[in-house]
């Protein structure tokens, strides 16, 4: 992440910022770009519309860091009540789940056991789950996670982030146990000591990933940018690949160029956030592409 986009969290972090954007109606609309809606028929919609435009969907019901177990539980009892609507919808789709939200960071047993709950249900749906990568201390729990659950269940998938040092040193962990590997830039302020801090750093890490996961098989990469550079070399790379991946998109960014691969034939899945929980989403969608940033001043005078 750039220094803007250092600055953009900084400034929407604060407590008075969050609050009046958080609840005005500028702020809500805007929400609606890149957020499904806050209930699962929401969601439920969105990716229907996805479904029929030719693409999957990942589902992530928003939430990140609670504090007690009565939280963590209804965090896991949402998701058993996403995958349920998933089968019975019979949608092309899977969720995405932040660790945090499941208990992480305060009851990591609680966390690890609802992991496996959901990896159990979605295999008896026929579907699967990718762990959301978050901040950089909790990076080695989370990948210790996946490790044990994936080796349970074989349906669990799990993001990296390319600007941090130790991804490379992760996916020597992460490749022997199959699987989706979700391949993102990262959307958190890191410091120098972990993080690349230069775009294009960052972006000669992605490459090089890309590269990797590419040319690796038995796991399913997934190309997650909107960035034409690093979906030119993705096509490239494809051209040589008989196993299965996939492009992933966020809701609401870059639509006609989702539906131009679409069109073209590449496997898309778009990555579907619904719920209440939506600022810490959106400031960080607006802090990765400080230009996401004019979405919100249209809004905020109604076009």
């Amino acid at each position: 992440m750039n220094i803007i986009g250092r600055s953009l969290l900084a400034v929407t972090n604060r407590s008075s910022v969050r609050k009046v954007f958080a609840e005005s109606t500028a702020g809500r609309r805007l929400s609606l770009r890149f957020v499904a809606g806050e209930t699962l028929d929401d969601a439920v919609a969105a990716a229907r519309t996805i479904n029929d435009m030719g693409a999957r969907v990942s589902l992530d019901h928003l939430g990140e860091h609670v504090t007690d177990g009565t939280a963590a539980i209804e965090a896991r009892n949402d998701y058993l009540e996403c995958l349920t609507r998933i089968d019975a919808e019979g949608l092309d789709a899977e969720i995405s789940v932040k660790l945090t939200q499941l208990g992480l960071g305060f009851d990591d047993e609680l966390a690890l056991e609802s992991l496996g709950a959901l990896a159990e249900r979605a295999a008896r749906g026929g579907t699967t789950l990718t762990i959301d990568m978050e901040e950089s201390r909790h990076v080695e729990k989370i990948v210790t996670a996946f490790e044990d659950v994936q080796t349970r269940y074989g349906n669990v998938g799990i993001a990296v982030q390319s600007y941090l040092y130790r991804t490379p040193a992760d996916l020597d962990r992460i490749v022997p146990r199959g699987g989706l590997v979700r391949l993102c830039k990262g959307a958190y302020a890191e410091p120098a000591s972990v993080a690349h801090q230069e775009k294009a750093a960052v972006d000669a890490a992605f490459d090089a990933l890309t590269r990797r996961l590419m040319a690796t098989p038995g796991i399913t990469p997934a190309i997650a940018t909107h960035d034409d550079a690093r979906i030119e070399l993705t096509k490239k790379l494809a051209a040589g690949r008989d196993e299965p991946w996939e492009f992933q998109m966020l809701y609401g960014i870059r639509r006609n160029l989702q539906r131009s691969l679409v069109a073209d034939g590449y496997p898309l899945r778009l990555y579907v956030p619904y719920g209440t929980a939506w600022y810490p989403y959106l400031t960080r969608r607006m802090a990765e592409r400080p230009a996401n940033l004019a979405f919100f001043l249209r809004a905020a005078v109604g076009r």
